[in-house]
């Protein structure tokens, strides 16, 4: 779609609300006078108020949306910012919807992290009632929505308040899985073709272990949560997960340690002779994740497993013991439907895994599904999907207990992790609502630093394919030396 900006530069809020509103358009922004079918965005401001208005043209139609704020709003430049994006956000909304466009269920939210949103007026001091009520009218969330984002932002708040500034979590990745799936876009090597690379880069990956422990060690950074994700880490084989789990004990204190993930993930890779090893250096946390129980759709999306495996998995995790079982499930897949979706659930719901991870269907732009084109459940069909989910999640004593958005996810929705009472994952809620720093390591680990102060954080990229990241480990591992001047920095300033 044609846009014309007026009075501001704040593209990247107008295609975001443009990617919500209308998620087939790209966004365009020709020379010269308007004209064909297009958005008009306007920004001014006014003795007393700053508004935004929007006038869409559209199948030979003319709709407007507008949005104002007072100029009492407006502090830093920083919150000035924030609150004209809103503002032009909100114009783009509201003539989109203004237009005939169904209003989404997260309204005019268009952000990752809604929990951060509604965190922030809980930190005012405002009641649940009336942060739930104030979140709601300024974004226009659905009242189902409200509510499971405030019963994840309870957990977000529990945690918070159990972590010290020089807490942190490591990440480690492994990128290898026994074959790709339709709908992922994750840096997997399938080691059917690329077995050789395990070696040399678990060599490289000790080298990045023992840097990163260097900062952890003279910064006194406490760990207190470790995940192994990928990837499929299991893909490994159980010397290798020895080896791997030996040096994270060796180069990191891990006495104050309170979860220890691994994403066994895939059913094909899961073995009593992996799962004992795990158990041995203190894994607590496993992931057997089926997606779905339908083998036709399995086939469909590239697992080469079937439901039956799923469940020979999980008996094994079970005989083994010692471990809280996570399970996923992804709504939107090829070739399932509201009722295939239900029948998933209801197996799912019998294995009774401590956790359950529904997740919507994003359409990432290097998966298989969205490079062929492969038909899906439309979003009122994923919306069902969803609302099943809650609902019988909810009656077998599950929680949601964090929650977050991505870019082209089916019908705008989200995904939830839902867990028994005291078994949530502290992992997921610290990287989702950024608590505290992540330090990764590992093929296109993403290390980012928090600081506690809500100051700016960093983000520190490690390469992407296997051998890519082996051939670069010395400059990934010199990267790590930003962690101290992070560090020192803020540590300097509340001196």
């Amino acid at each position: 779609m044609r846009l014309y900006l007026f009075g501001h530069t704040y593209k990247y809020a107008v295609e975001q609300m443009l990617l919500t509103m209308f998620p087939a358009e790209r966004p365009e922004y020709p020379e010269g006078k308007p004209s064909g079918e297009r958005m008009e965005i306007r920004l001014s401001w006014g003795a007393q108020r700053t508004t935004a208005s929007c006038v869409l043209h559209r199948g030979g139609h003319r709709y407007a949306g507008r949005a104002s704020a007072a100029n009492g709003r407006l502090g830093s430049k920083l919150d000035t910012d924030r609150c004209c994006q809103r503002l032009v956000k909100n114009a783009v909304y509201r003539a989109a919807l203004a237009s005939g466009v169904p209003e989404p269920v997260w309204g005019a939210l268009t952000g990752v992290r809604p929990g951060k949103l509604l965190c922030a007026l809980l930190d005012r001091g405002l009641s649940e009632e009336e942060a739930l009520r104030e979140f709601r009218e300024e974004y226009r969330v659905s009242p189902e929505r409200a509510e499971l984002c405030l019963d994840a932002t309870r957990q977000t708040r529990l945690v918070k308040a159990s972590l010290s500034e020089r807490d942190v979590c490591l990440y480690v990745g492994i990128p290898f899985c026994p074959t790709r799936c339709a709908y992922c876009s994750f840096v997997s090597q399938s080691v059917e073709k690329s077995m050789k690379l395990i070696p040399p880069f678990l060599e490289a990956l000790e080298k990045e272990i023992a840097a990163t422990a260097r900062q952890v060690k003279e910064l006194g950074l406490r760990v207190v949560s470790i995940y192994m994700g990928g990837g499929t880490p299991t893909t490994l084989d159980p010397e290798q997960l020895e080896r791997l789990c030996t040096r994270l004990e060796r180069d990191f204190d891990l006495s104050a340690l309170r979860e220890y993930t691994v994403e066994a993930g895939r059913p094909d890779t899961i073995t009593p002779e992996r799962l004992r090893v795990l158990r041995a250096h203190g894994v607590d946390r496993v992931s057997v994740n089926p997606q779905t129980m339908s083998d036709a759709v399995l086939e469909v999306i590239g697992r080469k497993h079937t439901a039956a495996e799923v469940l020979r998995a999980l008996a094994t995790v079970r005989e083994v013991g010692g471990f809280a079982v996570n399970m996923d499930l992804i709504a939107g897949l090829p070739a399932d439907s509201a009722a295939g979706f239900a029948a998933t659930l209801e197996q799912v719901l019998a294995l009774a895994p401590e956790n359950i991870t529904v997740h919507t269907l994003s359409l990432k732009k290097g998966s298989r599904i969205t490079l062929e084109g492969t038909a899906i459940p439309n979003a009122q069909e994923v919306g069902r999907m969803l609302d099943l989910a809650s609902r019988r999640l909810r009656e077998s004593g599950y929680a949601p207990y964090y929650l977050y958005r991505q870019k082209f996810m089916s019908g705008g929705f989200e995904n939830v992790g839902w867990a028994k009472p005291g078994t949530e994952n502290l992992y997921n809620i610290a990287i989702m609502e950024e608590l505290c720093s992540i330090l990764a390591m590992g093929g296109g680990g993403s290390t980012k630093l928090i600081r506690p102060d809500e100051g700016r954080n960093l983000r520190l990229m490690a390469p992407k394919y296997p051998l890519e990241y082996i051939q670069n480990i010395e400059k990934t591992c010199a990267d790590k030396a930003q962690i101290a001047t992070f560090y020192y920095e803020f540590l300097e300033e509340e001196k």
